[in-house]
């Protein structure tokens, strides 16, 4: 789950707030707010009665707020809190000191405080019970919250602040002892504490902070954090240790956020996608844009005056939705520097083949196409042409129910990029008299105890090269002969195929027997070819399960040797 998606309906921090550590400049008075913050501040104030069918009337969560599940939790309410607090104390918002939110606010406030556990954590009902990583996900809502109403100076607002430091102060307790999940989590606690830190110091949250950080931060030569989480936690770990780079006065803690941001240059789609095919983690695969790294960009760029991550901004403002983008008001209103205008673009790169081998990751993009070879990946290949998308690339042959192909790694061979895989089926001899169980029980005479024979092979090679327009696909099965393959073409669904016939029994399954074929979305077209279709078993043994998209199978025997172009 991605912990933040409920922040599209919220917003928090004070504009007014005197900024902290050695990024932030105290000022007496905030500068107007640009024209952008101001429509950031209307599409929050739209948003806000969505919450109204979310609440919590009555029960033990009343004044809590329910999730798309239906159930009270700690996410959404705290989600509330940020948004209501927000406006609440926004000059700019149409809610401003209302003095109908406040005991709205307060209800939530005492909802927090049932939600919350002894040990001061809180649950995540879809998966994390006690969680301490949790527990500092909201208080990425709750802390702004509290400060909203502290710097409001609105009469009334003692009830609400006292519940919601009773959280923090709890909360806090919780972090300083308690254990994470994963690499993230140690960044998301961390920027936690130093919140609370500048809210009401303590020497253990930094003490706690300074043990995570012993474990030094989890980035590879390439760039990339040990998730390799583009579209999730990638954005949530430059955001955090931004977050502790300022509160704590750590400036050597932007450098591994510069590194990501300018490696992640090389991981936008031409359409402004993130590629997420390398990620392991839940958002594998996923479709998603760059919304999340606004915030990152925009403070780095502005920090290192660095062209090419104002350009990025200025991509991000053009293919995102401003509805995302405002989920992230609290961060631009703590910080009234990030109002100033972003240097001068420099260009983005648009035209490389680039490796990043501890990510097992080749990018190749030429203007207004792209590709992402993978290893250690069954969906070894994808092709962006514009809104034109393929996917996903795989093949199979039906080889002893394992021979769904993946490469353990790239290779470059002069403007080739190579992966091989190699495969062996044997057979198994009858186990030595002395293994042999006296019950016959077949378990304990195991296939790694039996002598083997008739051993049959299997070998993969993919040959990845260059053309004018796009990618030629050279394909190699090759050692027991009379293997039947099938090559996935997988597309996104939303476009139209022609040059392609419909398989007879398979929905959404289609066979390329001619010259070519091709996949259109608008103007955007990727061309394929040539065909290839000696059989229609499109779901061999031991092959992975059919995607729900629109998907064109090229089909033979080995050995399968056969040249595919994309462009």
């Amino acid at each position: 789950m991605n912990r933040r998606t409920f922040v599209n309906l919220t917003a928090t921090s004070l504009s007014l707030l005197p900024m902290r550590g050695f990024s932030r400049v105290a000022t007496p008075f905030a500068p107007a707010k640009p024209a952008w913050l101001l429509d950031w501040i209307k599409i929050n104030d739209k948003g806000f009665p969505n919450y109204a069918p979310l609440k919590v009337s009555s029960g033990p969560y009343a004044g809590g707020y329910l999730n798309d599940m239906e159930m009270p939790n700690p996410h959404s309410t705290s989600g509330f809190l940020m948004k209501s607090c927000m406006l609440f104390a926004t000059p700019e918002s149409a809610y401003y000191q209302s003095k109908s939110l406040l005991p709205e606010i307060v209800a939530a406030a005492q909802a927090m405080l049932r939600f919350q556990h002894s040990d001061g954590t809180i649950d995540l009902l879809e998966t994390n019970f006690h969680s301490t990583p949790d527990t500092a996900f909201v208080l990425e809502n709750i802390v702004p919250a509290y400060r909203f109403l502290l710097e409001s100076k609105a009469k009334g607002t003692e009830k609400a602040l006292d519940l919601l430091k009773t959280f923090l102060k709890k909360a806090g307790e919780g972090l300083i002892v308690g254990g994470i999940h994963t690499p993230n989590h140690r960044w998301v606690v961390s920027a936690a504490l130093t919140k609370l830190n500048e809210l009401f110091p303590d020497p253990r949250y930094v003490r706690r902070i300074d043990q995570w950080l012993a474990e030094h931060i989890d980035l590879d030569p390439d760039g990339q954090f040990n998730e390799k989480s583009t579209n999730s936690y990638s954005p949530i770990v430059d955001r955090s240790l931004i977050i502790m780079a300022r509160g704590l006065n750590r400036p050597d803690l932007l450098e591994p956020v510069r590194r990501n941001l300018l490696m992640t240059l090389y991981y936008v789609h031409p359409n402004g996608e993130v590629v997420t095919e390398a990620s392991n983690r839940q958002d594998k695969g996923t479709v998603g844009n760059m919304s999340r790294y606004y915030y990152c960009y925009r403070f780095m760029a502005l920090h290192d005056n660095n062209g090419e991550m104002a350009a990025l901004c200025r991509l991000i403002e053009q293919t995102c939705p401003k509805e995302q983008l405002a989920g992230y008001l609290d961060y631009f209103l703590e910080d009234p520097t990030l109002w100033r205008e972003l240097p001068g673009s420099k260009p983005l790169p648009t035209s490389y083949a680039k490796a990043f081998p501890y990510s097992g990751v080749v990018r190749i993009r030429r203007g207004n196409w792209d590709s992402t070879l993978l290893s250690n990946n069954a969906t070894w290949l994808t092709f962006h042409k514009g809104n034109a998308i393929l996917q996903g690339m795989r093949v199979a042959a039906s080889f002893f129910g394992k021979g769904q192909f993946q490469t353990p790694k790239i290779e470059q061979q002069g403007d080739t990029w190579i992966m091989r895989q190699s495969l062996e089926g044997p057979y198994y001899q009858p186990i030595a008299t002395d293994k042999i169980d006296p019950e016959g029980d077949w378990d304990k005479m195991p296939r790694t105890a039996r002598p083997q024979s008739e051993i049959q092979k299997l070998t993969y090679t993919v040959s990845v090269t260059e053309t004018a327009n796009g990618l030629q696909i050279d394909l190699d099965i090759s050692g027991t002969d009379n293997v039947p393959v099938a090559l996935e073409l997988i597309f996104r669904p939303g476009g139209t195929l022609s040059g392609v016939v419909a398989h007879p029994k398979k929905e959404k399954a289609y066979l390329l027997a001619g010259e070519s074929g091709s996949y259109t979305v608008g103007t955007d077209v990727i061309r394929f070819g040539p065909g290839r279709a000696e059989h229609k078993g499109v779901q061999l043994r031991g092959a992975l399960p059919a995607m729900d998209a629109p998907t064109v199978y090229l089909t033979g025997y080995t050995p399968f040797r056969h040249k595919l172009t994309l462009g």
